[in-house]
């Protein structure tokens, strides 16, 4: 049987890719769409609404995939909580805050919820490498420095995706990236402390995705990278987790489940 998916940010890019790459998939059926205005999507969606007015459609669809905005997402959850019970929840939805991140917690006490900053199969990869990496080289023998390229439009930065291979680097050295992240440099801001990683973004033209971490030591450097060329590689992840979290029992899961990198 079929995987009937809804997706939520349907009249942007991803959902644009959503859209076209569901209908075409065999094992997949198109459940509709839910955009701040219910007009402006791609013809592939038979049916767009409101987040004020999925609750049908959630209550027909296997697994909500987001690509919104965190007010829209927020909104869906608050709303429509006893129809999402027992679906899947798949968000890519990026600049989360603390109060998304806890409607999620408390939706995945009845339904099954992946978030992750980027759906890639290459770059859930390079985040494993990067974590393995961190716990070989010594942060006084090696500083880390994350670099990320996105198109002009991206409104938030570091991205989503730079923070979490932030995240891995931290974690694979047993800190807390809070206690060590740097965002920029200007100025004359005193020598670079060691253990350090440090963010730098870039904006420009129509660039998908590009992420390098790099370690650097004294007499070598080790660079991890990954540059995604079509945006149609997120919302391939995106479906690969949407279908391997439809049927699952209630709670939190990672692309490490989904990719079967835990264990």
């Amino acid at each position: 049987m079929a995987v009937r998916i809804v997706v939520s940010g349907a009249t942007g890019r991803m959902g644009s890719q959503l859209g076209r790459l569901v209908r075409d998939a065999a094992d997949l059926e198109l459940g509709g769409g839910i955009a701040p205005h219910a007009a402006g999507a791609e013809s592939h969606y038979a049916s767009v609404v409101t987040a004020a007015d999925a609750s049908a459609l959630l209550a027909r669809a296997d697994v909500l995939v987001d690509f919104s905005a965190p007010a829209q997402l927020r909104s869906i959850l608050a709303a429509h909580g006893d129809a999402l019970a027992g679906k899947g929840i798949v968000v890519g939805t990026t600049g989360l805050d603390a109060e998304t991140e806890l409607a999620l917690d408390e939706v995945a006490g009845s339904a099954a919820v992946i978030v992750a900053a980027n759906f890639s199969v290459g770059v859930n990869l390079l985040l494993e490498l990067a974590r393995s990496a961190a716990g070989v080289l010594d942060a006084d023998a090696f500083d880390v420095e994350i670099v990320e390229a996105h198109h002009r439009h991206k409104a938030d930065a570091p991205s989503g995706t730079a923070l979490a291979l932030g995240r891995a680097v931290a974690e694979g050295r047993g800190v807390d990236l809070g206690q060590v992240r740097r965002d920029g440099r200007s100025g004359r801001d005193g020598e670079r402390p060691s253990g350090e990683i440090g963010f730098h973004a870039l904006r420009a033209g129509e660039i998908v995705g590009e992420h390098e971490v790099a370690f650097i030591g004294a007499n070598e450097r080790i660079t991890l990278g990954h540059a995604a060329t079509d945006r149609a590689v997120f919302a391939e992840g995106a479906l690969r987790a949407a279908r391997w979290i439809a049927g699952r029992a209630p709670g939190r899961y990672t692309m490490r489940d989904v990719l079967g990198l835990k264990g």
